[in-house]
């Protein structure tokens, strides 16, 4: 609905974008400030604004505005290459904050239907090429793939490329090829939580148990807070029939989740 996937989602709560509260099952439930927040972050991406970008520009506008004032309480739009930000009184660029003159603001916006073509493909390096991925995600993920495969052709240690691609690929039902990339991502970063915790569950679904558990455990060194490698642990030790390990994953998991 808002044109952004769940790990964009995951992203801006974890940046402190938006102040989730959490369900009986541990879940996300978000308010209204949220979801306007969210929106205008779709809408962006929906112009062709890179993620990496429009992450820069919610932390330097989140700088700039008062303590009690929300990003929801601003209109954030695209302007051609650039983003704007309104609040009724004043207009200015979020990035280098220089106040803009207000010629309709509300005409601002336009999604173009084309990917960013100031740059043909030869000429782009492999962080616009991951930036580009990032966009597609949700509306071409075949797009997007060759997007990330692209940006890993040119940097080979690319890690959150490797960690994404995999992602898509394990989404489209090819564990196997997931796992590959999952372990490239850990050879490049080898403290990457996420490249750890996605490769534990490639190899649970190949199952291959052993190595899931080993790679579980490299997520929880990394990350510590990792609820969700507990709790599948502990689903790799009931089919083991390892009840205390079971008892203790999940001890762990409940006491994470609240």
């Amino acid at each position: 609905m808002l044109g952004l996937s769940a790990g964009q989602v995951r992203s801006y709560a974890s940046k402190g974008f938006l102040t989730p509260d959490r369900g009986t099952r541990g879940e996300l439930r978000f308010g209204f400030q949220d979801l306007v927040i969210l929106r205008t972050a779709g809408e962006l991406t929906a112009a062709h604004i890179p993620q990496r970008k429009v992450r820069r520009v919610l932390e330097r506008l989140r700088e700039q505005l008062p303590d009690d004032t929300s990003l929801a309480a601003v209109r954030i739009a695209a302007d051609g290459e650039r983003v704007v930000v309104s609040d009724g009184d004043a207009v200015w660029n979020p990035e280098s904050g220089q106040a803009l003159f207000d010629f309709a603001v509300s005409e601002i916006v336009e999604k173009s239907a084309a990917i960013d073509e100031r740059f043909t493909a030869n000429e782009r390096d492999a962080d616009q090429w991951f930036d580009i991925a990032g966009d597609l995600e949700g509306s071409d993920d075949e797009g997007a793939r060759n997007a990330y495969e692209r940006c890993i052709e040119l940097d080979p240690a690319h890690a959150d490329a490797h960690v994404n691609l995999g992602r898509l690929l394990h989404e489209a039902s090819a564990p196997a090829a997931a796992e590959k990339h999952y372990r490239a991502a850990l050879v490049a970063d080898p403290e990457h939580p996420t490249a750890a915790f996605n490769l534990g569950v490639a190899l649970e679904d190949l199952g291959k148990f052993g190595e899931a558990i080993d790679a579980y455990q490299q997520a929880l060194k990394l990350d510590p807070e990792n609820a969700d490698a507990y709790y599948n642990l502990a689903g790799i030790y009931e089919r083991k029939g390892d009840k205390a390990a079971v008892v203790r994953n999940l001890t762990m998991y409940r006491k994470l989740r609240g």
